[in-house]
C-alpha cells in the first residue's frame, strides 16, 4: 500500500513527507510513505500525491523533464483509477491550461483554467497568504469528511483554479469572492491549501485520503 509523494525539483518535500507519514501512521499503519523521482515506483503505487510550490509552467517544466513520469501518472491515475491527491500547484496543474507568465498547459485531467487572483476588496494583498475558513460545496467530499464547520487551513498562492463544472468543486475560501480550495473528480482530488502545514485540519485530510476507496 505504497503512498508516492513525487520529487520533480518542486520545493523542500520533508514537511510534506513527515505529515504523511504520521497520518499514515493513524489511517494504514503498514503503509509505507515514499518520496520518489522514480516513475516505475509511481506507476506502482496504491496512492499518489504530486506536491507543487512556485510556478504553473515551471512545475510543469519540472514534471516533463522526469523522464517517462507524466506518462507514468496518466497509467495510474487516468487509466488504473489510482486515488491521486494535487497539493496547491499539484491540484492546478489538473487544470487544462495555467495563465501564469504566458499560457501553459496542464495536465488536463479536470476542465478549467488557472489564472491570477483578482480580489474584490482592494485591502486584500496578493499572494493570498495566511489562514482561512473553508467552505464546503455541493455533497461533502470523503477526503473532507469530520472536519470541523470553521475548518480552517493554509494558503499560499498568487493565482486559483477555476473549474467549467460546479460539481468539480468540493470546497471553497472567500478572499474577495470565492476562490476553489478544494476539487477533482472520480479519483483525483486537488487543494489549494497545504494539508501538511494546517495542523489537525491537514492531518484529518491526509487521513482522509488515505481510507479514501474512489
Amino acid at each position: 500500500m505504497t503512498t508516492a509523494i513525487i520529487d520533480y525539483g518542486s520545493g523542500n518535500l520533508r514537511s510534506a513527507a513527515k505529515a504523511f507519514e504520521r497520518a499514515a501512521a493513524d489511517a494504514t499503519p503498514s503503509a509505507p510513505v515514499v518520496v520518489t523521482d522514480d516513475p516505475d515506483r509511481v506507476r506502482d503505487a496504491e496512492r499518489i500525491v504530486l506536491p507543487g510550490v512556485g510556478a504553473f509552467a515551471d512545475c510543469k517544466a519540472g514534471l516533463a523533464a522526469r523522464d517517462g513520469m507524466i506518462e507514468a501518472l496518466e497509467d495510474a491515475v487516468l487509466r488504473r483509477g489510482v486515488p491521486f491527491l494535487g497539493i496547491c500547484v499539484g491540484m492546478q496543474l489538473m487544470a487544462r491550461v495555467g495563465h501564469e507568465h504566458g499560457e501553459h498547459e496542464g495536465l488536463g485531467w479536470i476542465e478549467g483554467e488557472v489564472g491570477p487572483l483578482t480580489p474584490d476588496d482592494e485591502t486584500l494583498k496578493v499572494p493570498h497568504m495566511g489562514w482561512n475558513d473553508l467552505a464546503l460545496a455541493g455533497e461533502p467530499h470523503p477526503i473532507l469528511e469530520d472536519l470541523p464547520g470553521d475548518a480552517h487551513a493554509y494558503f499560499v498562492h498568487s493565482y486559483g483554479l477555476t473549474c467549467r463544472r460546479a460539481d468539480d468543486v468540493f470546497a471553497t475560501v472567500d478572499y474577495g469572492g470565492p476562490v476553489t480550495a478544494v476539487a477533482g473528480r472520480d479519483n483525483m482530488v486537488g487543494t489549494q491549501f497545504h494539508p501538511e502545514k494546517s495542523q489537525e485540519v491537514g492531518l484529518t485530510l491526509i487521513a482522509n485520503f488515505f481510507r479514501w476507496q474512489p
